[in-house]
């Protein structure tokens, strides 16, 4: 098809915490890359989704929340959100219909102050808000910052998704092709595996202990043969009370994590998993700057 134009380029996706980002990412790319749930600060890694069409691919890096950060921990991933701003060629930043910019949100437009790069303005969860508020709440976003484009959309129903894809189409440059077409993340399968299991724990358990964990794959061997992946995973906590209660009475929480993140893995692999998990304390490791670039955070 000589002469047809190719475009390409790589996009980031930034916002506070738990504003969407995540689940904007895996409607597009129509894959669960990225870890959701309805607790804050679920991301804490950059994630790439690859959206492959005939004429263009779009690279999409999905960050951690920008928030004021006090601990080692959110600082790392506050600081890998903000690097993000070098790599790409445009942002999107997502904020909630219901809870549009209050002043929290000043942080983030310090981040972006002059930067050289178009933002795009998704205006996410439309869903929550009636149809009559929409008009007046763009039209009050459009005075916060020069924002290229104002797309609303409902991340999570998928509406709208393709007004902003047509968006992002318009603002691409020609561009070569960076991935082969059936590539849809650079992400390892231990990264997607761990993310995976930390999940699960998010979603099971309360209060400080989501925050507290960190997981490593030690083990991960496919055997064609047979047909299944064999992992063995261990969970970092911060405190031995942190340990038990991960651990479970008669080890019921730490089962129960296990089965719902191998029936996760199972279909995204498509294959079996035999997954063996481990709990270990490792004392204050969410303060310890050392610990968490072993644990694969960005160093502070």
């Amino acid at each position: 098809m000589e002469g047809k134009i190719f475009k390409s380029g790589f996009i980031g996706i930034i916002g506070k915490p738990n504003v969407g980002k995540s689940t904007l990412l895996n409607n597009i790319i129509g894959e669960k890359l990225a870890i959701t749930t309805h607790k804050p600060q679920t991301t804490r890694n950059r994630i790439t989704g690859i959206k492959n069409t005939e004429a263009g691919q779009f690279i999409f890096l999905d960050t951690p929340g920008i928030h004021k950060a006090k601990t080692p921990l959110n600082r790392s991933m506050v600081k890998e959100a903000v690097n993000t701003f070098a790599d790409v060629e445009m942002l999107l930043l997502i904020t909630e219909a219901h809870r549009a910019f209050t002043a929290d949100d000043d942080f983030i437009f310090r981040t972006i102050e002059g930067i050289d790069i178009p933002v795009i303005l998704v205006i996410n969860k439309i869903d929550l808000i009636e149809k009559e508020q929409l008009l007046p709440l763009i039209e009050r976003l459009r005075h916060i910052y020069p924002f290229s484009e104002i797309v609303p959309l409902s991340a999570l129903k998928g509406f709208n998704i393709d007004t902003l894809m047509d968006t992002l189409w318009g603002l691409l440059s020609e561009g070569p092709k960076y991935f082969p077409d059936d590539m849809i993340t650079d992400s390892s399968e231990r990264f997607l595996a761990a993310e995976t299991i930390r999940e699960k724990i998010m979603v099971l358990t309360h209060q400080e202990i989501p925050y507290s964990t960190a997981v490593i794959i030690d083990s991960f061997k496919e055997d064609e043969r047979r047909g299944i992946i064999k992992m063995q995973a261990t969970i970092s906590v911060e405190k031995k009370s942190q340990k038990g209660i991960i651990i479970g009475r008669k080890g019921a929480m730490l089962k129960q994590i296990g089965t719902r993140a191998r029936l996760d893995m199972e279909r995204f692999f498509g294959t079996r998993i035999f997954l063996e998990l481990f709990v270990k304390v490792s004392r204050d490791w969410t303060r310890d700057s050392q610990m968490l670039e072993e644990f694969g955070y960005t160093k502070i």
